[in-house]
Protein backbone atom coordinates (compact mmCIF):
# COMPACT_ATOMS: atom_id res chain seq x y z
CA UNK A 1 0.00 0.00 0.00
CA UNK A 2 1.38 3.53 -0.89
CA UNK A 3 1.10 6.10 1.59
CA UNK A 4 0.56 9.48 0.58
CA UNK A 5 3.52 12.13 0.27
CA UNK A 6 3.38 14.83 3.03
CA UNK A 7 5.89 16.71 0.70
CA UNK A 8 3.78 16.48 -2.21
CA UNK A 9 2.18 19.83 -3.43
CA UNK A 10 -1.38 19.07 -3.28
CA UNK A 11 -0.81 18.36 0.35
CA UNK A 12 0.95 21.57 0.58
CA UNK A 13 -1.78 23.58 -0.97
CA UNK A 14 -4.13 21.63 1.01
CA UNK A 15 -2.81 22.20 4.32
CA UNK A 16 -2.24 25.88 3.40
CA UNK A 17 -6.08 25.94 2.68
CA UNK A 18 -6.84 24.43 5.50
CA UNK A 19 -4.50 27.23 7.52
CA UNK A 20 -6.45 29.59 5.64
CA UNK A 21 -9.58 28.11 6.77
CA UNK A 22 -8.92 28.21 10.50
CA UNK A 23 -6.96 31.68 10.49
CA UNK A 24 -10.92 32.58 8.33
CA UNK A 25 -12.90 30.64 10.88
CA UNK A 26 -10.36 32.47 13.89
CA UNK A 27 -11.01 36.02 13.29
CA UNK A 28 -14.85 35.41 12.12
CA UNK A 29 -15.25 33.37 15.66
CA UNK A 30 -13.49 35.90 17.74
CA UNK A 31 -15.43 38.48 15.86
CA UNK A 32 -19.16 36.79 16.95
CA UNK A 33 -17.65 36.10 20.40
CA UNK A 34 -17.10 39.21 21.60
CA UNK A 35 -20.29 40.54 19.76
CA UNK A 36 -22.48 38.51 21.45
CA UNK A 37 -20.59 38.52 24.62
CA UNK A 38 -20.90 42.46 24.38
CA UNK A 39 -24.58 41.54 23.59
CA UNK A 40 -25.43 39.98 26.47
CA UNK A 41 -23.59 41.50 28.73
CA UNK A 42 -25.83 44.84 27.88
CA UNK A 43 -28.69 42.80 27.97
CA UNK A 44 -27.95 42.03 31.72
CA UNK A 45 -26.50 45.54 32.79
CA UNK A 46 -29.70 46.56 31.63
CA UNK A 47 -32.08 44.24 33.51
CA UNK A 48 -29.70 44.40 36.54
CA UNK A 49 -29.87 48.30 36.22
CA UNK A 50 -33.56 48.33 35.82
CA UNK A 51 -34.19 45.72 39.11
CA UNK A 52 -31.54 48.24 40.89
CA UNK A 53 -33.81 52.01 39.91
CA UNK A 54 -37.25 50.04 40.32
CA UNK A 55 -36.02 49.20 44.11
CA UNK A 56 -34.02 52.80 44.25
CA UNK A 57 -37.44 54.41 43.83
CA UNK A 58 -39.15 52.03 46.76
CA UNK A 59 -36.66 52.76 49.16
CA UNK A 60 -36.71 56.38 48.97
CA UNK A 61 -40.40 55.85 48.93
CA UNK A 62 -41.20 53.40 51.62
CA UNK A 63 -37.65 52.94 53.04
CA UNK A 64 -37.96 49.05 51.97
CA UNK A 65 -36.79 47.08 48.65
CA UNK A 66 -37.43 44.14 46.98
CA UNK A 67 -36.40 41.12 48.47
CA UNK A 68 -33.88 40.38 45.86
CA UNK A 69 -31.70 43.99 46.39
CA UNK A 70 -29.74 44.57 49.71
CA UNK A 71 -28.85 47.50 51.48
CA UNK A 72 -25.68 47.46 52.63
CA UNK A 73 -22.67 50.07 54.25
CA UNK A 74 -19.95 50.00 51.94
CA UNK A 75 -17.56 48.15 54.02
CA UNK A 76 -20.19 44.97 53.88
CA UNK A 77 -19.58 45.04 50.36
CA UNK A 78 -17.36 42.24 48.24
CA UNK A 79 -14.15 43.40 47.46
CA UNK A 80 -14.46 43.61 43.71
CA UNK A 81 -17.56 45.52 43.37
CA UNK A 82 -16.51 47.77 46.17
CA UNK A 83 -13.45 48.59 43.71
CA UNK A 84 -15.67 48.98 41.25
CA UNK A 85 -18.05 51.43 42.76
CA UNK A 86 -15.15 53.22 44.41
CA UNK A 87 -13.58 53.78 41.34
CA UNK A 88 -17.07 55.59 39.68
CA UNK A 89 -18.63 58.88 40.57
CA UNK A 90 -20.83 58.27 43.81
CA UNK A 91 -23.94 59.29 41.87
CA UNK A 92 -23.50 56.53 39.16
CA UNK A 93 -25.03 53.00 38.91
CA UNK A 94 -21.72 50.38 38.59
CA UNK A 95 -22.04 46.80 37.14
CA UNK A 96 -19.82 44.18 37.26
CA UNK A 97 -18.77 40.87 37.10
CA UNK A 98 -17.74 38.17 39.99
CA UNK A 99 -18.65 34.58 41.15
CA UNK A 100 -19.39 33.84 44.49
CA UNK A 101 -19.38 30.42 43.74
CA UNK A 102 -17.28 29.43 40.99
CA UNK A 103 -17.35 28.20 38.97
CA UNK A 104 -21.04 27.53 38.17
CA UNK A 105 -22.38 30.61 38.79
CA UNK A 106 -22.37 33.64 37.16
CA UNK A 107 -23.26 36.58 38.57
CA UNK A 108 -23.76 40.23 37.18
CA UNK A 109 -23.58 42.65 40.04
CA UNK A 110 -24.91 46.39 40.22
CA UNK A 111 -24.65 48.94 42.99
CA UNK A 112 -25.82 52.25 43.81
CA UNK A 113 -25.62 54.67 47.05
CA UNK A 114 -28.56 56.28 48.42
CA UNK A 115 -29.23 57.94 51.11
CA UNK A 116 -27.95 57.40 54.54
CA UNK A 117 -24.34 56.13 53.09
CA UNK A 118 -25.96 53.32 52.30
CA UNK A 119 -25.59 51.06 49.33
CA UNK A 120 -28.36 49.40 46.93
CA UNK A 121 -26.96 45.98 45.66
CA UNK A 122 -28.65 43.84 43.11
CA UNK A 123 -27.77 41.31 40.85
CA UNK A 124 -28.56 39.31 37.71
CA UNK A 125 -28.09 35.72 36.97
CA UNK A 126 -25.84 35.29 33.52
CA UNK A 127 -25.81 31.45 33.71
CA UNK A 128 -28.02 31.04 30.58
CA UNK A 129 -25.96 33.89 28.80
CA UNK A 130 -23.01 32.56 29.58
CA UNK A 131 -23.95 28.59 28.58
CA UNK A 132 -25.47 30.61 25.13
CA UNK A 133 -21.82 31.61 24.54
CA UNK A 134 -20.25 28.42 25.22
CA UNK A 135 -23.00 26.68 22.97
CA UNK A 136 -21.73 29.73 20.38
CA UNK A 137 -17.91 28.57 20.56
CA UNK A 138 -18.57 25.18 20.55
CA UNK A 139 -20.56 25.24 17.29
CA UNK A 140 -17.79 27.37 16.04
CA UNK A 141 -15.14 24.76 16.44
CA UNK A 142 -17.69 21.73 15.29
CA UNK A 143 -18.62 23.80 11.98
CA UNK A 144 -14.48 24.48 11.23
CA UNK A 145 -13.87 21.25 11.57
CA UNK A 146 -16.77 19.67 9.68
CA UNK A 147 -15.69 22.43 6.75
CA UNK A 148 -12.03 21.03 6.71
CA UNK A 149 -13.43 17.65 6.35
CA UNK A 150 -15.26 18.81 3.38
CA UNK A 151 -12.29 21.25 2.39
CA UNK A 152 -9.41 19.53 2.45
CA UNK A 153 -10.35 16.69 0.11
CA UNK A 154 -11.41 19.10 -2.09
CA UNK A 155 -8.32 20.83 -2.04
CA UNK A 156 -6.57 18.09 -2.94
CA UNK A 157 -8.87 16.77 -5.59
CA UNK A 158 -9.15 20.44 -7.44
CA UNK A 159 -4.81 20.39 -7.73
CA UNK A 160 -4.65 16.75 -9.55
CA UNK A 161 -5.09 18.06 -12.86
CA UNK A 162 -2.27 20.72 -11.86
CA UNK A 163 0.03 17.44 -10.20
CA UNK A 164 -1.13 15.38 -13.28
CA UNK A 165 0.33 18.05 -15.76
CA UNK A 166 3.95 18.39 -13.30
CA UNK A 167 4.27 15.04 -13.46
CA UNK A 168 3.89 14.59 -17.02
CA UNK A 169 6.41 17.28 -17.18
CA UNK A 170 8.51 15.16 -14.94
CA UNK A 171 8.38 12.46 -16.92
CA UNK A 172 9.10 14.04 -20.38
CA UNK A 173 12.64 15.40 -18.43
CA UNK A 174 13.19 12.30 -17.69
CA UNK A 175 12.77 10.56 -20.43
CA UNK A 176 15.14 13.34 -22.28
CA UNK A 177 18.14 12.74 -19.56
CA UNK A 178 17.32 8.71 -20.69
CA UNK A 179 18.74 9.71 -24.72
CA UNK A 180 14.76 10.12 -26.03
CA UNK A 181 15.39 13.80 -27.40
CA UNK A 182 11.61 13.62 -29.53
CA UNK A 183 9.74 13.69 -25.93
CA UNK A 184 7.83 16.82 -25.37
CA UNK A 185 5.77 17.60 -22.74
CA UNK A 186 2.79 19.52 -25.54
CA UNK A 187 0.52 21.46 -24.63
CA UNK A 188 -2.10 21.29 -21.68
CA UNK A 189 -5.22 22.14 -22.64
CA UNK A 190 -7.00 25.46 -22.25
CA UNK A 191 -5.33 26.33 -18.93
CA UNK A 192 -2.88 29.30 -20.05
CA UNK A 193 -0.94 29.78 -16.60
CA UNK A 194 2.59 29.51 -15.26
CA UNK A 195 2.40 25.74 -15.66
CA UNK A 196 1.60 25.89 -19.42
CA UNK A 197 4.79 28.46 -19.68
CA UNK A 198 6.74 26.16 -18.11
CA UNK A 199 5.79 23.07 -20.18
CA UNK A 200 6.37 25.48 -23.51
CA UNK A 201 9.66 26.49 -22.37
CA UNK A 202 10.79 23.21 -21.56
CA UNK A 203 10.01 22.20 -25.08
CA UNK A 204 11.54 24.75 -26.65
CA UNK A 205 14.71 23.93 -24.90
CA UNK A 206 14.11 20.43 -25.70
CA UNK A 207 13.80 21.49 -29.10
CA UNK A 208 17.10 23.74 -29.25
CA UNK A 209 18.89 20.99 -26.84
CA UNK A 210 17.99 18.11 -29.87
CA UNK A 211 19.10 20.66 -32.81
CA UNK A 212 22.40 21.01 -31.23
CA UNK A 213 22.83 17.47 -30.67
CA UNK A 214 22.02 16.40 -33.70
CA UNK A 215 24.11 19.28 -35.52
CA UNK A 216 27.05 17.87 -33.37
CA UNK A 217 26.50 14.41 -34.27
CA UNK A 218 26.68 15.39 -38.06
CA UNK A 219 29.26 17.55 -37.93
CA UNK A 220 31.17 14.45 -35.93
CA UNK A 221 29.64 11.34 -38.44
CA UNK A 222 30.78 14.07 -41.69
CA UNK A 223 34.22 14.93 -40.27
CA UNK A 224 34.84 11.09 -39.52
CA UNK A 225 33.64 10.19 -43.40
CA UNK A 226 36.10 13.10 -44.62
CA UNK A 227 38.90 11.87 -42.61
CA UNK A 228 38.14 8.05 -43.84
CA UNK A 229 39.51 8.22 -47.35
CA UNK A 230 42.41 10.38 -47.19
CA UNK A 231 43.80 8.51 -43.90
CA UNK A 232 43.43 5.33 -46.18
CA UNK A 233 45.74 6.63 -48.64
CA UNK A 234 48.35 8.08 -45.86
CA UNK A 235 48.15 4.28 -44.70
CA UNK A 236 48.85 2.92 -48.11
CA UNK A 237 51.55 5.01 -48.30
CA UNK A 238 53.23 4.93 -45.06
CA UNK A 239 53.35 1.12 -45.66
CA UNK A 240 55.29 1.81 -48.89
CA UNK A 241 58.29 3.80 -46.18
CA UNK A 242 61.45 1.33 -45.51
CA UNK A 243 60.79 -0.68 -42.94
CA UNK A 244 64.24 0.38 -41.18
CA UNK A 245 63.47 3.91 -41.18
CA UNK A 246 62.75 5.14 -37.93
CA UNK A 247 60.98 8.19 -39.07
CA UNK A 248 59.18 6.10 -41.23
CA UNK A 249 57.74 3.69 -38.39
CA UNK A 250 56.17 6.36 -36.55
CA UNK A 251 54.50 7.48 -39.30
CA UNK A 252 52.99 4.81 -39.77
CA UNK A 253 52.37 4.33 -35.85
CA UNK A 254 50.50 7.99 -36.01
CA UNK A 255 48.40 6.90 -38.88
CA UNK A 256 47.11 3.22 -37.51
CA UNK A 257 46.30 5.56 -34.11
CA UNK A 258 44.41 8.29 -36.47
CA UNK A 259 43.01 5.73 -38.42
CA UNK A 260 41.66 4.16 -35.29
CA UNK A 261 40.01 7.61 -33.95
CA UNK A 262 38.05 8.32 -37.21
CA UNK A 263 37.08 4.67 -36.87
CA UNK A 264 35.52 5.13 -33.32
CA UNK A 265 34.07 7.96 -34.04
CA UNK A 266 32.21 6.77 -37.18
CA UNK A 267 31.23 3.78 -34.42
CA UNK A 268 30.21 6.49 -32.23
CA UNK A 269 28.03 8.68 -34.58
CA UNK A 270 26.55 5.31 -35.42
CA UNK A 271 25.84 4.76 -31.93
CA UNK A 272 24.28 8.13 -31.41
CA UNK A 273 21.87 7.61 -34.53
CA UNK A 274 20.13 4.51 -33.22
CA UNK A 275 20.93 2.79 -35.93
CA UNK A 276 22.46 -0.26 -34.28
CA UNK A 277 20.68 -3.00 -33.67
CA UNK A 278 21.93 -6.59 -31.91
CA UNK A 279 21.90 -9.81 -33.46
CA UNK A 280 21.75 -12.18 -31.10
CA UNK A 281 23.20 -16.01 -30.72
CA UNK A 282 23.97 -18.49 -27.87
CA UNK A 283 27.15 -17.97 -27.40
CA UNK A 284 29.37 -19.53 -24.49
CA UNK A 285 30.40 -16.63 -22.35
CA UNK A 286 33.48 -17.81 -20.30
CA UNK A 287 35.16 -19.01 -24.00
CA UNK A 288 33.95 -16.10 -25.60
CA UNK A 289 35.70 -13.67 -23.42
CA UNK A 290 38.68 -15.86 -22.57
CA UNK A 291 39.11 -15.88 -26.64
CA UNK A 292 38.50 -12.23 -26.86
CA UNK A 293 41.18 -11.44 -24.11
CA UNK A 294 43.99 -13.73 -25.30
CA UNK A 295 43.26 -11.91 -28.95
CA UNK A 296 44.19 -8.69 -27.29
CA UNK A 297 47.62 -9.82 -26.60
CA UNK A 298 47.74 -8.01 -23.17
CA UNK A 299 48.68 -9.74 -19.51
CA UNK A 300 45.00 -10.50 -18.23
CA UNK A 301 43.80 -12.92 -16.18
CA UNK A 302 40.77 -14.62 -16.98
CA UNK A 303 38.15 -16.47 -14.39
CA UNK A 304 35.59 -17.92 -15.67
CA UNK A 305 33.04 -19.61 -12.86
CA UNK A 306 31.66 -22.75 -13.02
CA UNK A 307 27.88 -21.27 -14.21
CA UNK A 308 29.43 -18.98 -16.64
CA UNK A 309 26.95 -20.61 -19.13
CA UNK A 310 25.39 -20.16 -22.64
CA UNK A 311 23.98 -16.46 -23.15
CA UNK A 312 21.74 -15.22 -26.04
CA UNK A 313 23.67 -11.85 -26.77
CA UNK A 314 25.62 -10.53 -29.90
CA UNK A 315 29.14 -11.83 -29.74
CA UNK A 316 30.75 -8.65 -31.71
CA UNK A 317 29.24 -6.51 -29.57
CA UNK A 318 30.43 -8.13 -26.47
CA UNK A 319 33.81 -8.45 -27.58
CA UNK A 320 34.09 -4.47 -28.43
CA UNK A 321 32.91 -4.06 -24.95
CA UNK A 322 35.55 -6.28 -23.18
CA UNK A 323 38.24 -4.83 -25.73
CA UNK A 324 37.31 -1.83 -24.59
CA UNK A 325 37.54 -1.99 -21.17
CA UNK A 326 40.99 -4.50 -20.84
CA UNK A 327 42.73 -1.57 -23.50
CA UNK A 328 41.11 1.20 -20.90
CA UNK A 329 42.49 -0.92 -17.79
CA UNK A 330 45.87 -1.32 -19.29
CA UNK A 331 45.99 2.42 -20.84
CA UNK A 332 44.69 4.47 -17.59
CA UNK A 333 45.03 1.64 -14.59
CA UNK A 334 47.80 -0.73 -13.34
CA UNK A 335 48.52 -4.29 -13.18
CA UNK A 336 47.40 -6.91 -12.45
CA UNK A 337 44.05 -6.85 -14.29
CA UNK A 338 41.54 -9.75 -14.01
CA UNK A 339 38.81 -10.44 -15.78
CA UNK A 340 36.09 -12.73 -14.14
CA UNK A 341 32.98 -13.90 -15.40
CA UNK A 342 29.76 -15.26 -13.54
CA UNK A 343 26.87 -15.98 -14.84
CA UNK A 344 26.07 -13.36 -16.82
CA UNK A 345 28.29 -10.88 -15.57
CA UNK A 346 31.70 -9.64 -16.37
CA UNK A 347 33.48 -7.42 -14.46
CA UNK A 348 36.89 -6.20 -15.36
CA UNK A 349 39.18 -4.68 -12.75
CA UNK A 350 42.66 -3.13 -12.58
CA UNK A 351 45.13 -1.93 -10.02
CA UNK A 352 45.34 1.47 -10.95
CA UNK A 353 44.33 4.80 -9.39
CA UNK A 354 41.05 4.21 -10.07
CA UNK A 355 38.23 5.96 -12.16
CA UNK A 356 37.66 9.94 -11.25
CA UNK A 357 35.07 11.21 -9.33
CA UNK A 358 33.67 12.75 -12.37
CA UNK A 359 33.41 9.70 -14.62
CA UNK A 360 31.57 7.87 -11.41
CA UNK A 361 28.99 10.96 -11.19
CA UNK A 362 28.41 11.41 -15.25
CA UNK A 363 29.60 8.46 -16.68
CA UNK A 364 31.96 8.42 -19.68
CA UNK A 365 31.98 11.80 -21.23
CA UNK A 366 33.70 11.60 -24.54
CA UNK A 367 37.35 13.53 -25.41
CA UNK A 368 37.08 13.94 -21.75
CA UNK A 369 39.43 11.48 -19.48
CA UNK A 370 38.66 13.13 -16.68
CA UNK A 371 41.91 13.09 -14.39
CA UNK A 372 45.27 13.11 -15.23
CA UNK A 373 46.38 9.92 -13.30
CA UNK A 374 44.37 8.12 -15.63
CA UNK A 375 46.60 8.63 -18.52
CA UNK A 376 46.21 10.33 -21.93
CA UNK A 377 43.33 9.06 -24.27
CA UNK A 378 40.75 10.39 -26.34
CA UNK A 379 37.66 9.34 -24.01
CA UNK A 380 35.84 7.54 -26.54
CA UNK A 381 36.78 3.88 -25.16
CA UNK A 382 34.28 4.15 -22.45
CA UNK A 383 31.94 6.10 -24.58
CA UNK A 384 31.95 3.04 -26.94
CA UNK A 385 31.49 0.87 -24.68
CA UNK A 386 28.58 2.11 -22.74
CA UNK A 387 26.85 2.56 -26.38
CA UNK A 388 27.14 -1.22 -27.51
CA UNK A 389 26.04 -2.13 -23.46
CA UNK A 390 22.75 -0.19 -24.46
CA UNK A 391 22.30 -1.82 -27.81
CA UNK A 392 22.22 -5.23 -25.87
CA UNK A 393 19.96 -4.60 -23.18
CA UNK A 394 22.78 -4.65 -20.53
CA UNK A 395 23.90 -2.69 -17.71
CA UNK A 396 27.23 -1.62 -17.75
CA UNK A 397 28.33 0.34 -14.43
CA UNK A 398 31.56 2.01 -13.14
CA UNK A 399 33.01 1.70 -9.90
CA UNK A 400 36.23 1.89 -7.57
CA UNK A 401 37.17 -0.91 -5.43
CA UNK A 402 37.54 -0.17 -1.63
CA UNK A 403 41.17 -1.49 -1.71
CA UNK A 404 42.03 0.61 -4.76
CA UNK A 405 41.40 0.23 -8.46
CA UNK A 406 38.62 0.91 -11.28
CA UNK A 407 35.93 -2.00 -11.35
CA UNK A 408 33.94 -2.27 -14.65
CA UNK A 409 30.74 -4.17 -14.04
CA UNK A 410 28.98 -5.45 -17.51
CA UNK A 411 25.63 -7.19 -16.65
CA UNK A 412 24.02 -8.86 -19.84
CA UNK A 413 20.38 -9.55 -20.01
CA UNK A 414 19.47 -13.24 -19.21
CA UNK A 415 18.77 -15.48 -22.04
CA UNK A 416 15.43 -15.50 -23.26
CA UNK A 417 13.43 -18.49 -21.67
Amino acid sequence: MAFPNPRALRWKIAALTAAACCAVAAVVGVLVHRSMADRSERTGTDRVVARLGAAEREYARTGTTPLDVQVLRPEQLDPPLARALGAKAPADVYATWYDRDPPNSFWLWAAVPVEGGRVLVARTDMSFEVRALQLLDRSIVKAVLAALVVVVPLAALATEPMNRRLRRGARTARAIADGDLDARIGPGGRARDEISEMAAAMDEMAGALQRKLEGERRFTADVAHELRTPLMGLTTAAGLLPDDDEAAALVRDRARALSGLVEDLLEVSRLDTGAERARTDPVPLGELVADVVGRTGTDVRVEAAEDARAVETDPRRVERIVVNLVTNAHRHGAAPVRVTVTGTRIVVRDHGPGYPPGLLAEGPQRFRTGAAERGRGHGLGLTIALGQAAVLGARLTFANAPEGGAVATLDLPSAPV
